[in-house]
């Protein structure tokens, strides 16, 4: 079968034989002493053509959960300012955190102000300006969009090339040495620059219906594996950046990262079923994971509108006082120092002290000097709210 058919059979990997040489001391010479070994590496068929056969059930499903993701971008979009940078936040960590990567939330907002919280902390940071990267390029999704978005995300890690296509091997498998014997070896990087263009050129597809088309895109992606590290979280920072493309979600980034926390095994074996052809399991990894999201989302909102209600009734001050517009900063901003809460307000920072103090007085703020840098202050009503979000979404401990 032609590779470019456009009929509705997904195609399954092929493979091809590789040599893998060993690196360091052994060196070339290795070959000539017969510790080169063969291994296979995955060659995925052209898809840019393809267009996915689904069964009724499945591509109900999944227009049901682009009208569900509509309909709460929708709701929410009319209080974008409060709700867009924490869930935004939301979903940076829920990605993360399938990558084992897991920080609190106060540990997220403070390092995003500079505080030294942990490494994992700052790399939930950095996947948050991912995602915020992945949103600003969704109006033209091409190979250099995927890879700016990767350089944010890698921007502190030295360990890994930042923005560029790997040249070397990547698997997954028990040994971090070799890639024999692997479960899976992703195709080898000469091919990279072929398949990214044809994966963008899927993406930017309009015959597909968007959960469907970020479901296959988002599978491609990680089969293709083009960077040493970053797949994942650019890969599910894409599905979002096709998202908005799509017109799915005008205001806010869903989390449907923590709708897949709730089944990362199904989510993995879903990626392995594409892998040989079916397509299915992995769009319903993703409608469920959406209407997971949904639900969770609607509860930590629920939760910061309880928050907020209380915060009103604890404050005595004049109606006047700039403490009653620090609550909506707080609500998406719930650690701040001196400096932001002014920026945010819009006033000189000696002038935000008396209001920090009155939220602190009415127990709506606790104030702490932090690594020498501070003070700085934080809401640990909403914090704690957004950690029992994580917690709903199946957060591992680590």
């Amino acid at each position: 079968m032609d590779s470019s058919s456009t009929d509705g059979a997904w195609p399954a990997l092929q493979w091809e034989e590789r040599v893998w040489t060993p690196a360091g001391q052994w060196g070339v010479q290795a070959a000539s002493r017969g510790r080169a070994q063969a291994y296979l590496a995955a060659v995925p068929a052209s898809v840019a053509q393809r267009v996915p056969a689904l069964s009724t059930d499945v591509e109900g499903a999944a227009r049901d959960a682009e009208r569900e993701l509509s309909r709460l971008d929708a709701e929410l979009g009319v209080r974008v300012s409060s709700f867009a940078p924490v869930l935004l936040r939301s979903e940076a960590a829920s990605s993360s955190q399938i990558e084992m990567l897991t920080a609190s939330a106060r540990a997220i907002f403070s390092a995003e102000l500079g505080l030294r919280t942990g490494r994992n902390a700052e790399q939930i940071t950095a996947n948050t300006r991912l995602l915020e990267s992945a949103i600003a390029l969704a109006d033209e999704i091409s190979p250099a969009a995927i890879l700016q978005m990767h350089a944010v995300l890698m921007e502190n890690r030295s360990a890994h090339p930042r923005g560029r296509w790997r040249d070397e091997a990547v698997w997954v498998g028990t040994r971090s040495d070799s890639a024999v014997g692997a479960e899976f070896v992703a195709p080898h990087h000469a091919r990279i620059p072929a398949l990214i263009d044809d994966l963008v050129a899927l993406a930017s597809r309009r015959d597909i219906s968007p959960v469907v088309h970020l479901s296959v895109v988002h599978a491609q992606f990680e089969t293709i594996h083009p960077f040493t590290d970053g797949n994942g979280r650019t890969g599910r920072a894409l599905a979002q950046a096709m998202l908005r493309h799509a017109g799915v979600t005008r205001h806010l980034a869903i989390p449907v990262s923590a709708g897949l926390l709730a089944d990362i095994e199904g989510y993995h074996r879903s990626l392995t079923a594409f892998r040989s052809g079916d397509v299915e399991p992995i769009v319903l990894a993703f409608t469920d994971a959406i209407a997971r999201a949904i639900a969770n989302t609607r509860a930590l909102v629920a939760e910061l509108d309880e928050i907020r209600a209380r915060w009103e009734e604890r404050l005595r001050v004049r109606r006047d006082s700039h403490a009653w517009r620090l609550l909506d900063v707080l609500l998406r901003s719930p650690v701040v120092s001196a400096a932001l809460a002014a920026d945010e307000l819009g006033i000189r920072q000696p002038n935000v002290y008396p209001p920090l103090r009155a939220l602190t007085e009415a127990g709506i703020l606790a104030s702490k000097r932090e690594h020498q840098l501070g003070p700085f202050w934080r809401a640990d009503e909403v914090l704690s709210a957004v950690d029992a979000f994580a917690e709903r979404a199946g957060r591992r401990e680590g």
